[in-house]
């Protein structure tokens, strides 16, 4: 089989480069930019990397991602994202065909629209940009899959502890009931900030950060949604809502949260901006350890520069054991990495995260830190 190679003047829109680098031409930035990637020992291609593949609907970005190289997280060097790139994903779509540009060790995207006759048959390839705007992303192929993600991206919910005592509360059902269910009033207090449709949730697990053992959050249960019927008027600060769909039914004192916007399910893999560490604070659904494809949580969020589609290894600290050829000494093993987690969902100081390829069971405790 023929290796693909490119034609090294042709660059893909939206390729970015190192601060205080300079290059002749836009080829030569390429090349170079290229061959940096190819010599970095976290960012190299698989040996048995395919010449192409062609994007089909039900594919991912990490499992074309994890054709290619070694690390699935390199997916925007290889690309040469930039961070405006990385937030704005919406751009390989089903029929489209990913190219690996052998020569400069680098990914491309084309479709082909036929073969030049000359050097064996060698497609000709039609360029397109980074980002695409037709069909707003619709159609667009997801990072990680969103059959697995779904549920916990308006729900379950993560609350904070500050946030807590500042959402609306149901504090009465209408004529006295105990329970609420569909089509039914309910009577709020809280500021509602000019919301007009809720999600309804009971606080739960509290969580703890394992390094300073602090309730940094509750896995609150989602109950279900409410609209509002009616705003406090001049003659009190009760709000009447209509329940909308109940999955349980509500009671007083559940609390309101708005509904989230519709979720985008496409986000490019990345690793932190910066070096990062984390800790695993819990594994959804109150189970003590993790498979792949499970969700867990880590104590870190947006104030620690997490984003959606960061990247982190999971490591497990090396026990201390004694070395009984050596006076009972004792001795720590090396800390071991054994996977990966993609962060999907990020509040402020907590997020969830996807389970990756892993070698062994995700444990409450365990690290969560920048790839290396």
């Amino acid at each position: 089989m023929k290796k693909f190679s490119t034609i090294t003047a042709i660059l893909v829109a939206g390729i970015s480069f190192a601060p205080g680098v300079s290059f002749a031409t836009p080829a030569d930035a390429s090349i170079a930019q290229a061959q940096a990637v190819a010599n970095s020992s976290k960012c190299t291609f698989l040996p048995d990397a395919p010449d192409k593949h062609e994007v089909v609907k039900g594919d991912t970005l990490w499992a074309i991602s994890a054709q290619f190289l070694k690390n699935p997280w390199c997916w925007p060097q290889v690309w040469g994202m930039n961070k405006e790139d990385i937030r704005n994903p919406h751009w390989i779509y089903p029929g489209q065909i990913v190219y690996f540009d052998r020569v400069n060790q680098r990914l491309r995207l084309g479709n082909v629209s036929g073969t030049n006759g000359a050097g064996g048959g060698v497609p000709s390839v039609k360029w397109t940009p980074h980002s695409r705007v037709e069909g707003l992303g619709v159609d667009a192929i997801p990072s990680i899959p969103s059959s697995v993600i779904e549920p916990f991206l308006s729900q379950p919910l993560i609350v904070e502890r500050t946030t807590l005592d500042r959402t609306p509360r149901i504090v009465s059902a209408s004529e006295s009931r105990v329970n609420l269910g569909q089509g039914e009033k309910a009577y709020v207090r809280g500021d509602l900030d000019g919301g007009t449709s809720f999600q309804v949730f009971r606080p739960g697990v509290a969580l703890k950060d394992p390094e300073t053992q602090v309730v940094i959050g509750y896995e609150a249960a989602f109950v279900g949604t409410l609209k509002l019927d009616r705003e406090a008027g001049d003659e009190g600060d009760v709000h009447t809502f209509i329940v909308v769909n109940s999955k349980e039914e509500m009671s007083a004192g559940d609390r309101l949260l708005p509904l989230p916007p519709t979720p985008i399910l496409s986000y490019v893999p990345h690793p932190p901006s910066d070096d990062l560490r984390a800790r695993i604070v819990s594994v959804y659904g109150g189970v003590s350890v993790a498979g792949q494809n499970q969700i867990v949580t880590i104590n870190r969020g947006s104030e620690s520069g997490v984003d959606v589609g960061t990247v982190m290894a999971l490591e497990r600290h090396g026990a201390t054991i004694r070395d009984r050829t050596d006076d009972n000494r004792e001795v720590k093993l090396p800390d071991e990495l054994y996977g990966n987690v993609f962060i999907f969902r990020v509040f402020d100081n907590i997020s969830y995260g996807l389970v990756m390829q892993v070698r062994d069971f995700v444990k409450v405790g365990d690290v969560a830190r920048s790839p290396q």
